[in-house]
C-alpha cells in the first residue's frame, strides 16, 4: 500500500474522531457548564503556561518563552485568585517542568474547569514585527495563523510514541489540522468573548499593539471542553517587546489585563445569573499626592489610571470608590480618570500601591498639557532633564 493511501486514511480516521468529539462537545454545550452557570465551587479557572522544562519555547537575544511564560500566568493567577470572589486557579505547571501537550487540556477537563488560558510568546524572523494577538479554536484563515500553530503544536515532537498519542497527527502536515476544522463551533462565541476582552485590555490598558483575536489549529485548545484561548503576549524576537515582556512592569501589566478579561467575562454571566464577581466593594482615603498641580504648565505628571469610560463620569467620590483626587482626560473619545501628580515615577508607583486593594487595576501613566503620553517616552525625556 502506498504511503498516499495510509495517510489518507489516517486523516479518515482522525476526521471520523473528530466528527464524534463534535457530538460528544456538542451535548456538553446544553449542560451548565456551557451556559456559564458556575459550578459547586464557584469559578474554576485553568492557566496553562506554554512550553517548560526541556522545552524553552522561542528564545530571544536574553530570555526564554517558557520563563516569560510562567511568570505572567502566576501573576495572573494571583490576581484572579485575590479579586474575583468564588475562583480557584489551577495551573498545568507551577514550575519549570515539562508537560505533554495532551496533559494540559486533560488537567482543565479533569477539574471541570470553567475557562483554560493557554499564555504563549510569539517568536517572528523579523525583528521589527511586535504586538500581541489571542487565538480561539478554528481553522487559520491565512498561512501566518497556521504557522502560529505548526509552531505551538511541534511541542509534541519532542515526546516519546507521539505517534501514537496523538493519532497520528502530524503538527508540520497542513492536511492534519482539517480535523480542526469540525469543532470551530463548539464554544466558539464564549472563546472569542472572552479573547476580545483580552486584546481590549491590552490595547487600552497598556497601549500593546494590537494584532487581533484570530483563530488556528491547536492542540491544547482542541481538546478542551470549555471555552478556552491562546494569548501570544508578544514577540520575543523584537528586542523593545523582549525587554517589556521580561520587565516586572511589563508582566503586572500583561497579567492584570488579563485577569480584567476574565474578570469582565464572568460578570457578564453572573448578571444574567443573579451573582456578582466584581471586586470588593471598598473605599479609599483621599489620596495623599501633590496638591494643585497645573497639568496644563507643560510639565510631564505622572498619575494613577483607575477608571476609563467611553462616556463621561461625574467627579464626585462616589463613583470613585471614595477617591477625591480624580483628574479626567480625555483620550481617543474615551474618559480617562485619575488620580494624583507626581513629579517623579517612583512616588506615583508608590501611590498606586495604596490604591491597589480598591483598584487592582490601577496603573501609572506620563500626562504632559492633559494629554497621556507613552510611559517609557516620559521616562526617557525626564532623565534627559
Amino acid at each position: 500500500m502506498s504511503t498516499g493511501i495510509k495517510n489518507g486514511k489516517h486523516h479518515t480516521i482522525n476526521i471520523f474522531k473528530a466528527i464524534l468529539f463534535l457530538l460528544f462537545l456538542t451535548a456538553l454545550t446544553i449542560s451548565s457548564l456551557a451556559n456559564g452557570i458556575k459550578n459547586e465551587k464557584g469559578w474554576v479557572i485553568v492557566i496553562d503556561p506554554g512550553h517548560g522544562g526541556r522545552d524553552p519555547g522561542a528564545v530571544g537575544s536574553s530570555s526564554r518563552e517558557k520563563d516569560i511564560n510562567l511568570a505572567i500566568a502566576l501573576k495572573t493567577g494571583e490576581y484572579i485568585q485575590k479579586y474575583i470572589k468564588n475562583s480557584t486557579v489551577i495551573y498545568t505547571r507551577k514550575d519549570d517542568s515539562f508537560v505533554d501537550l495532551q496533559e494540559r487540556p486533560k488537567i482543565a477537563n479533569k477539574v471541570n474547569a470553567d475557562l483554560f488560558i493557554s499564555i504563549h510568546t510569539n517568536y517572528a524572523d523579523s525583528k521589527k514585527v511586535m504586538g500581541a494577538e489571542t487565538y480561539i479554536m478554528g481553522t487559520a484563515k491565512d498561512q501566518a495563523n497556521l504557522e502560529v500553530a505548526m509552531k505551538e503544536n511541534s511541542v509534541m515532537l519532542r515526546e516519546e510514541d507521539h505517534s501514537t498519542k496523538y493519532e497520528g497527527f502530524d503538527p508540520k502536515s497542513s492536511e492534519s489540522y482539517i480535523m480542526f476544522s469540525l469543532t470551530q463551533k463548539v464554544f466558539q462565541e464564549q472563546s472569542t468573548n472572552l479573547a476580545s476582552k483580552v486584546q481590549t485590555e491590552f490595547r487600552e490598558r497598556v497601549n500593546r499593539n494590537d494584532r487581533d483575536v484570530k483563530q488556528a489549529g491547536f492542540w491544547v485548545l482542541y481538546k478542551t471542553k470549555m471555552p478556552s484561548i491562546l494569548i501570544e503576549l508578544g514577540f520575543i524576537t523584537n528586542p523593545t517587546e523582549e525587554a517589556y515582556l521580561n520587565s516586572k512592569e511589563g508582566q503586572d501589566y500583561l497579567a492584570s489585563s488579563i485577569y480584567r478579561a476574565c474578570r469582565d467575562y464572568l460578570n457578564e454571566i453572573d448578571r444574567k445569573s443573579g451573582f456578582s464577581s466584581d471586586d470588593k466593594n471598598d473605599t479609599v482615603r483621599e489620596a495623599d499626592t501633590l496638591s494643585n498641580n497645573d497639568l496644563q504648565s507643560g510639565e510631564i505628571f505622572f498619575m494613577v489610571q483607575v477608571k476609563t469610560s467611553s462616556s463621561r463620569t461625574e467627579l464626585i467620590p462616589e463613583n470613585f470608590k471614595g477617591l477625591k483626587d480624580i483628574t479626567e482626560i480625555n483620550s481617543n473619545d474615551r474618559f480617562k480618570y485619575a488620580s494624583g501628580s507626581f513629579t517623579d515615577y517612583s512616588s506615583a508607583v508608590d501611590y498606586r500601591k495604596k490604591l491597589e486593594t480598591v483598584f487592582p487595576d490601577a496603573f501609572v501613566i506620563a500626562v504632559k498639557d492633559n494629554k497621556i503620553l507613552p510611559l517609557q517616552q516620559a521616562l526617557e525625556q525626564k532623565k534627559k532633564k
